[in-house]
């Protein structure tokens, strides 16, 4: 598995991205909902009613002299209505609260590239350490091969009385502390490997064999040099700059209380009183207004509340700049250690292994003691670890640089997914 794959793979099984994602599509819902404001409310309504003995008075006109007429029964009531309502104008109401639904949209979704960024830094990071880890196994299994061969070597000496007993000694316990480390060394690789397997949702027996030309190759003429293009594409703070501009709209729809509220109203009325009325194609439009007089008093609250929370984030904004200028900062020094530090370690190998070589032929030729030969076989072996983790961290600090200013998701093309 490359590093590519490996991260559009927790791209697309992760909780983390999924949950972010989900938190997208709500937001989506949430503004078409908002949106939805715009249009006409329509209800319509019916009723049939019984009436049980019902008492009539009717009232007409006619001569007081005149004799009372019957009155009708009525004993059923049927009625039905439509009625529309178009908002015209809410103090600007809807027309701001769809733009923060729309700001906090879009926040939302800068959150869930921002997730995406450090899931695929997640991974880097499982990835080096998992192959810092088969590569300490790797070397120290080849230092385990060596250091038993020389214990069989001076198990042979030491019975021609060639070596002392001291010396044959000397050797099973380096191989037992190679042991020893070999052993550690196979467990951190157990527990990265599982790590790694969980966060792609693989089988837990799952086993990852990482080479070092599964790492993408990186443009080493593309490495940012200041907190600029943190400041241009890191998307937590773009998430920031349209949450601003939510409480900005916010303090807008607040504010929209001191107005009245003018809609268009129609309807339609079918009414059907048994044996005294009947009233069809009644219709009725018009407008309407309304002004709760009280928001006059009581408004002046939302919109300092409003405006404390536009506040609120205006300094979260400026606190997470300077954090990033930091990070940024951070990151280049960490970067140009890494590099300095895989230049000595490769010389430190070159160095390592001439001085063995040096010391192997002194002690063949017995001018050096075992000591020696056995200091100058940890050093050597510690100095191909050393250059093997020095190589592993110079990816590793370069993609964390792209990470902290904001360009590790187009490093592996997030559209892929």
């Amino acid at each position: 598995m490359t590093l590519d794959e490996a991260i559009h793979l927790a791209w697309e099984k992760s909780n983390e991205v999924n949950l972010a994602d989900a938190r997208v599509t709500t937001k989506k819902y949430e503004l078409q909902s908002v949106k939805n404001n715009r249009y006409p409310d329509l209800k319509a309504s019916g009723q049939y009613q019984r009436l049980t003995k019902a008492s009539i008075d009717l009232k007409s006109n006619s001569n007081e002299d005149e004799s009372d007429t019957k009155a009708p029964k009525v004993d059923q009531l049927v009625l039905g209505q439509i009625n529309a309502t178009l908002p015209i104008f809410s103090g600007f109401k809807l027309t701001n609260s769809i733009k923060v639904s729309d700001n906090l949209y879009q926040a939302e979704t800068a959150n869930a590239l921002q997730t995406k960024e450090e899931t695929a830094m997640r991974v880097i990071n499982y990835f080096v350490t998992l192959y810092k880890a088969q590569k300490t196994v790797e070397l120290l299994n080849e230092n385990y091969k060596s250091a038993q061969q020389r214990v069989n070597d001076f198990t042979e000496l030491e019975k021609n009385e060639i070596v002392p007993k001291n010396d044959l000694l000397k050797t099973q316990l380096q191989l037992s502390k190679v042991q020893l480390s070999l052993d550690k060394a196979k467990s951190d690789l157990n527990v990265v490997n599982y790590e790694l397997t969980n966060l792609l949702k693989l089988g837990p027996k799952t086993k990852i064999d990482i080479q070092e030309s599964d790492f993408a190759v990186f443009d080493m003429n593309n490495i940012p040099t200041d907190e600029n293009p943190a400041l241009e594409n890191r998307k937590d703070l773009e998430a920031l700059r349209f949450q601003e501009k939510a409480s900005l709209a916010n303090i807008k729809v607040a504010r929209s209380g001191y107005y009245p509220s003018l809609s268009l109203i129609g309807g339609y009325t079918t009414l059907d009183l048994k044996n005294v009325v009947t009233v069809q194609n009644a219709m009725n439009f018009g407008i309407g207004l309304s002004y709760n007089l009280s928001d006059i008093f009581k408004n002046g609250t939302e919109v300092r509340v409003a405006k404390s929370k536009a506040k609120e984030v205006q300094n979260s904004e400026m606190m997470l700049t300077d954090y990033i200028k930091i990070q940024v900062q951070q990151a280049l020094e960490d970067y140009d250690l890494a590099v300095k530090q895989n230049l000595v370690y490769t010389q430190a190998v070159e160095q390592a292994t001439e001085n063995y070589r040096i010391l192997k032929d002194k002690y063949d030729n017995g001018l050096s003691d075992t000591n020696d030969l056995l200091e100058a076989d940890v050093e050597q072996l510690s100095s191909k670890i050393n250059k093997a983790v020095a190589k592993a961290n110079v990816i590793q600090k370069y993609y964390n640089l792209l990470s902290v200013t904001g360009q590790l998701n187009q490093t592996f093309n997030l559209s892929k997914i």
